[in-house]
């Protein structure tokens, strides 16, 4: 652990570095063209209602707000794409209460060096993490922690090359990629958590990382964006592979309202599910899956 915050603070100064750049006040005359903001936030609402409803149903609601942001530099043969994600949403369902459906922060950096037409030498880091904490339920709707802030966090970085079509079809590979897997709760830390030893705050694995972005437009008001992320460990089960896989689709009703539907699929060696089996509580790893849906208002520039 004590190398890992030095690390993190590097990555977060050297983003940090990088928006101010593009936020400072410059001369009209000497603008500086490198670099290229855009981004887009989203406010999501569902909700559904029942009375005398013979099929029966349970009255829900749930908002989203999701904040996608990118800084983009780019002169001669150098580029540095960067991107922060920001996503949080709650629910309420009769009889429920108010529970989290979405909470991430996912800071994306790829610095590259062109090295043929669609080919770039690169350097990649890749954190992300959650900002309250996260229950597991039982039927007696009493929650369990299963999730905090830093526990988990998830910091990958290393060195390895790209095939960049264009901003919207990207593909880069690590060969050499450091993953450290933080648990800074102490009752998970305890536990051993998300494959930390019981009792430690964190957790390094050593091996090849792969980051993929593809988006298409399927027709003038729709579009659909795909984003996978893959891990494998080379010290410790290299055939156990980490996978991360978001499918959203963006559709645009008029200038600033949207339907949006995002599916995102987990599957993670180390996180552990427990599950009732006999009215004995196992813990397995198991395909995780979130949806979302919805419809809001989206601002983009």
């Amino acid at each position: 652990m004590k190398h890992t915050l030095p690390l993190l603070l590097l990555f977060l100064f050297i983003s940090l570095a990088g928006f101010s750049q593009t936020t400072a006040p410059a001369d009209s005359a000497h603008k500086d063209t490198s670099w290229k903001i855009h981004g887009q936030n989203t406010f999501l609402i569902s909700q559904s209602s029942f009375s005398n409803w013979a099929a029966g149903g349970a009255n829900s609601f749930s908002a989203n707000l999701i904040l996608d942001y990118d800084f983009d530099y780019k002169k001669g043969d150098w580029s540095w794409d960067n991107k922060a994600i920001f996503g949080y949403g709650i629910s309420n369902q009769t009889g429920l209460g108010w529970r989290k459906n979405d909470d991430r922060i996912i800071l994306n950096s790829l610095l590259g060096y062109k090295a043929a037409k669609f080919w770039l030498y690169t350097f990649y880091m890749n954190f992300q993490t959650q900002l309250t904490n996260g229950y597991s339920y039982n039927a007696a709707n009493q929650g369990t922690l299963i999730s905090a802030p830093f526990a988990p966090a998830y910091l990958t970085f290393g060195p390895g090359f790209a095939y960049k079509q264009s901003d919207n079809f990207r593909i880069n590979f690590s060969p050499l990629a450091a993953r450290i897997t933080i648990v800074q709760n102490d009752s998970l830390s305890n536990q051993g958590a998300f494959g930390v030893t019981p009792g430690s705050k964190s957790l390094f694995e050593f091996g090849a990382s792969l980051d993929a972005y593809y988006k298409i437009n399927l027709s003038k008001n729709i579009a659909f964006e795909n984003i996978l992320k893959l891990y494998s460990n080379y010290i410790s089960q290299p055939q156990n592979i980490y996978m991360d896989y978001t499918a959203n689709i963006f559709m645009k009703v008029s200038k600033i309202v949207t339907v949006n539907a995002g599916l995102e699929l987990i599957s993670d060696p180390l996180a552990k599910i427990a599950v009732m089996n006999n009215g004995v509580t196992e813990y397995h790893s198991l395909l995780q899956v979130k949806e979302i849906f919805g419809a809001g208002v989206t601002y983009k520039f």
